[in-house]
C-alpha cells in the first residue's frame, strides 16, 4: 500500500506540475556523484528538470485589485527600498520558483509545497546574476533548485549547493513574511501581487496534492530525521542565528498580537505572533535602552511601538517618513517535520 501511495502521488505530481512544453523533462539525476549529502536519499519527484515550470518573467497587479484570492490564502511579501509585492500560495504550490527583481535586488522566491517552506535567494553568485529553477528532485521532501548558470543542484532548506560546480556555496538569503491574504490586503493595499499571468495554463483554484497540507500522517518521501514534539504539519517560524536555528509557534493562548522578548546565539530578538492575523515575524532588537510592546487589536496595520513613539508594520519598516526599520534575521516558515528533519533537536521556543 505504501508503494502504491507513493506511485499514486508522483503520478499526480507529474500530471499537476508539468509545464505546457512538448519536450520530456530529463529526470535523471544529475552528474558528478559528488554531493553534499547522502545521494541515496536523493528522489526523483516525477515532473523531471523543469517540469514544474519556473515564473521568470513575473506580471503584478495592485493589491486592492486582486479578485482571485481567498482571505485564508497564504501570501509571501516582502520589501526592498520602497517596492512592496507579495506571492500567493495558489499559484506557488504550482511554479515553486519565481525569478524576479525586487528594487535594486535580484531575488529568487523559492517555494517548497512539500514542506511548507518559502525563502527568498539572492540571484548573484560569485557576481554573476543567475536563474533558478526546478530540479525535479527532492532532499528530505524538500525543493531542490538548480542555478541555471552553471546547472548546480541546491538544496532549499539546507540554504546551500549539494552537487555541481557551486558545491559548498551558500545561499544568501532575503527574508520574506507568511501570513494569509486577508490580513496582508488590510496591511499593505497598495502592494503588488503575483497575478494569473504566468504564462501557462493552470487551474490555479485548486490546491494539488489533496488533504497533504492537513494530514499529519502523509509524507510523500522518506525524510532522514523525526521529532515528534510537535504535529508533522504545523507550521513553525524558524529564525537563523550564527548558523543555528530556533524554532516560534502561533501563540497557543492568545489571537491577539503577542511580543516574546528572547536571546538565541547571542543575538536579542524581538517576536511578534498572533493566531488572528496569521502571523509570526523576529526582529532584531536594535537595543540603546529602546523597549517595545505590541499594539492593539485597533491599531492595525501598526502591529508594534517602540519607546520613542515610533510605530512599525508586520516587515519592520516605521510608518512614519523616517525610513527606519527593524532588521529581520534570516528567517521563514515550514512545516515541523523539515525543521526536525534539516535540523534534528532545533531549538523550540
Amino acid at each position: 500500500m505504501r508503494i502504491l501511495t507513493i506511485l499514486f502521488t508522483a503520478l499526480m505530481i507529474i500530471q499537476s506540475g508539468c509545464s505546457d512544453e512538448t519536450n520530456i523533462p530529463d529526470r535523471s539525476i544529475p552528474e558528478p556523484s559528488e554531493w553534499l549529502v547522502p545521494e541515496n536519499q536523493v528522489f526523483n519527484g516525477g515532473p523531471g528538470k523543469d517540469g514544474i515550470p519556473s515564473i521568470d518573467d513575473p506580471q503584478f497587479t495592485k493589491a486592492s485589485e486582486i479578485d482571485f484570492l481567498n482571505d485564508d490564502d497564504l501570501i509571501l511579501g516582502i520589501r526592498v527600498d520602497n517596492q512592496i509585492k507579495g506571492y500567493p500560495h495558489p499559484i506557488l504550490d504550482w511554479h515553486e520558483i519565481v525569478n524576479d527583481r525586487i528594487g535594486n535586488e535580484s531575488i529568487a522566491l523559492t517555494y517548497c509545497p512539500l514542506t511548507g517552506t518559502g525563502v527568498g535567494w539572492d540571484r548573484i553568485i560569485d557576481g554573476v546574476e543567475t536563474t533558478f529553477g526546478v530540479s525535479g528532485l527532492l532532499y528530505n521532501t524538500n525543493l531542490m533548485p538548480y542555478d541555471r548558470t552553471t546547472n548546480s543542484t541546491w538544496s532549499q532548506q539546507r540554504l546551500d549547493c549539494v552537487n555541481g560546480e557551486k558545491i559548498g556555496s551558500k545561499a544568501q538569503l532575503h527574508s520574506f513574511i507568511e501570513t494569509s491574504w486577508g490580513t496582508w490586503r488590510q496591511a499593505f493595499p497598495d502592494s503588488e501581487i503575483l497575478n494569473l499571468n504566468t504564462g501557462f495554463s493552470r487551474n490555479y483554484s485548486r490546491y494539488p496534492y489533496g488533504d497533504y497540507r492537513t494530514n499529519h500522517q502523509s509524507l510523500l518521501f522518506p525524510v532522514s530525521a523525526g521529532d515528534d514534539r510537535l504535529p508533522a504539519k504545523e507550521r513553525v517560524l524558524g529564525v537563523r542565528i550564527n548558523e543555528a536555528f530556533v524554532a516560534y509557534q502561533f501563540s497557543d493562548t492568545s489571537g491577539d498580537l503577542e511580543l516574546i522578548s528572547d536571546v538565541f546565539n547571542g543575538q536579542e530578538l524581538i517576536v511578534l505572533r498572533s493566531s488572528d492575523l496569521n502571523y509570526v515575524a523576529a526582529f532584531k532588537n536594535p537595543g540603546a535602552g529602546t523597549t517595545f510592546e505590541p499594539a492593539s487589536p485597533g491599531e492595525f496595520p501598526v502591529v508594534l511601538r517602540d519607546s520613542n513613539g515610533t510605530r512599525y508594520d508586520m516587515l519592520g519598516f516605521a510608518m512614519d517618513e523616517s525610513g527606519n526599520r527593524l532588521e529581520l534575521p534570516d528567517q521563514f516558515m515550514g512545516y515541523w517535520f523539515s525543521w526536525g528533519a534539516f535540523y534534528p533537536n532545533i531549538d523550540l521556543y
